[in-house]
């Protein structure tokens, strides 16, 4: 079956209210690293519930464990104890080809550091995840359809005229946006984004923010972005803080 367009995504209804179902929910979430025969507690008892089009926000200090808790929630690792489910179904005890799969298809993710392979340029990069999705055969069979989903996304972050362009020649927050449109590249349900704004100056991280705001109103993508500044976190519907390894407080945000 033929992946949904950027046209398609913007005639979806509006988004859900608040008795939405939930989307993902984290339960019970314990992590420990070891640092040789010391335990180091990262997340002691952590539980979140994100519902279907929400914009959730996870604001912590450095050490409070919330990018330890994004890397569970897209399964880059495993917690210690607790589980994580995605549309019902548990997903931190699925094998590493499910994960990646998953990741594939269903959870896009956005990192600080951009992530982006320098030989490519920003076009392939945003097309990898349909590369990997459907092999080289496949991939060659629907390769205009991808292509122009690949430029559409491209487009919808401002860099249509980017292409060709490699990660070298451009800016931090070019190669940002290279990243959200990669991360949408597979149409997922949610997408994870880990500091987004962290390496970026406040002109570029408020552009990111803004079209992080922008695909969530309009596209009714589900977001949980973690940040230490309080500042960011009130661009998002609702506010959870994590300190110490445990949630804090939990309030929504002003309209």
């Amino acid at each position: 079956m033929a992946s949904p367009t950027l046209a398609d995504l913007l005639s979806q209804p509006e988004p859900p209210s608040a008795s939405a179902p939930p989307l993902l929910v984290a339960e019970d979430l314990f992590k420990t690293y070891r640092k040789g025969p010391v335990g180091v507690p990262v997340l002691q008892g952590v539980n979140l519930t994100v519902r279907q089009g929400e914009f959730v926000a996870v604001i912590g200090q450095s050490g409070s464990g919330k990018s330890t808790l994004l890397h569970l929630l897209g399964t880059l690792d495993r917690p210690d104890s607790g589980e994580v489910r995605f549309e019902g179904n548990r997903i931190d005890n699925l094998p590493a080809a499910g994960r990646d799969i998953l990741r594939n298809r269903h959870i896009g993710m956005i990192f600080q550091a951009y992530h982006l392979m320098p030989e490519l340029s920003a076009l392939e990069n945003v097309l990898a995840p349909a590369m990997i999705r459907f092999g080289v055969m496949s991939y060659l069979k629907r390769r205009r359809q991808i292509r122009r989903r690949g430029e559409e996304l491209l487009e919808r972050v401002g860099l249509g005229h980017r292409c060709r362009h490699k990660p070298r020649e451009m800016s931090g927050g070019e190669m940002q946006r290279v990243a959200i449109a990669r991360s949408l590249m597979s149409c997922p349900r949610l997408l994870l984004a880990d500091e987004p704004t962290g390496n970026l100056d406040r002109e570029n991280g408020d552009e990111v923010l803004k079209l992080l705001g922008e695909l969530h109103r309009d596209e009714q993508l589900t977001v949980v972005m973690v940040t230490h500044d309080p500042q960011i976190a009130a661009r998002a519907d609702r506010t959870v803080t994590l300190a110490s390894g445990k949630m804090q407080a939990a309030g929504a945000q002003a309209a």
